[in-house]
């Protein structure tokens, strides 16, 4: 694949998908504190602030909003859809339906049509009684059509979040024709997610690709290197801790962290 731009026959057809999922651990000692933790979840993402940061993630990659649909959920969660376009649709074809991100009182509803991609984002604030721990999930997915792609949304997106754990996967679809006819299946150079985040982010991670080439299915797993106990307790100063208090909260996150980062339930000793 070189770098100069395709000659193609026709439109661009590869569809790229990029699934970020990113997780927020807290140490939250009480029932009180757990409920507490997720009403503040609630409140700094809730689904006005997550719409702007899909409609960033949109101009970022290069899109245009054509509808919003955006939910908060009772007693806690929040869901939020975008339907773009790789360029901006005249509003003369745009179907009525769409709002082009203007939501309004009266506009309780919308039902939108999909051009040519989408972005949605799902929040999922979790925590059990039993081990003291808090989590954050946030599942965002990015689908693109034509030449744009969703990995260049990647830095601004680690960066929105507190991000402990980050699973990423992206994957090419389908084919595009050059003029004389030649099948290309992918359109722009990658051999692995980590090119297109910043070092500086890189090194604050530890990493584990897995990848299948010869599919373009690409996929990067990311635990954060150093923990910072202030940064993870909700209601509590590291200050008023003692040595042994801190060592098993320490354990307690490590072991949360370890266990969504791998996908297996560690036993303890």
């Amino acid at each position: 694949m070189t770098n100069n731009k395709l000659k193609l026959y026709g439109f661009n057809n590869l569809t790229k998908a990029l699934s970020f999922n990113i997780y927020d651990i807290c140490y939250t000692k009480t029932e009180q504190d757990r409920k507490k933790y997720i009403e503040y979840i609630d409140e700094q993402y809730n689904s006005e602030r997550l719409t702007k940061i899909l409609t960033d993630v949109t101009n970022i990659i290069g899109a245009s909003v054509l509808n919003v649909a955006k939910q908060d959920y009772d007693p806690q969660g929040a869901s939020v859809t975008l339907l773009i376009s790789e360029e901006e649709v005249p509003l003369y074809v745009l179907d009525p339906s769409c709002n082009r991100g203007v939501l309004t009182p009266t506009r309780e509803n919308i039902v939108g049509h999909l051009d040519k991609s989408h972005v949605t984002v799902h929040t999922y604030p979790e925590s059990h009684p039993q081990n003291d721990i808090s989590t954050f999930r946030v599942d965002i997915d990015v689908a693109t059509c034509g030449t744009i792609s969703p990995v260049k949304a990647l830095n601004y997106l680690i960066g929105s979040f507190d991000s402990d754990i980050i699973t990423i996967d992206y994957r090419v679809r389908g084919f595009t024709r050059d003029i004389d006819g030649e099948k290309h299946f992918i359109d722009h150079p990658i051999n692995s997610i980590q090119n297109f985040i910043e070092k500086e982010t890189i090194n604050r991670y530890d990493l584990i690709d897995m990848n299948i080439y010869q599919s373009n299915i690409f996929h990067t797993k990311m635990k954060i290197k150093d923990l910072n106990l202030d940064n993870y307790l909700f209601e509590i100063n590291e200050e008023n801790l003692n040595e042994e208090e801190r060592d098993e909260i320490i354990e307690k996150l490590n072991k949360e962290m370890t266990e969504i980062f791998y996908g297996i339930n560690v036993s303890d000793v």
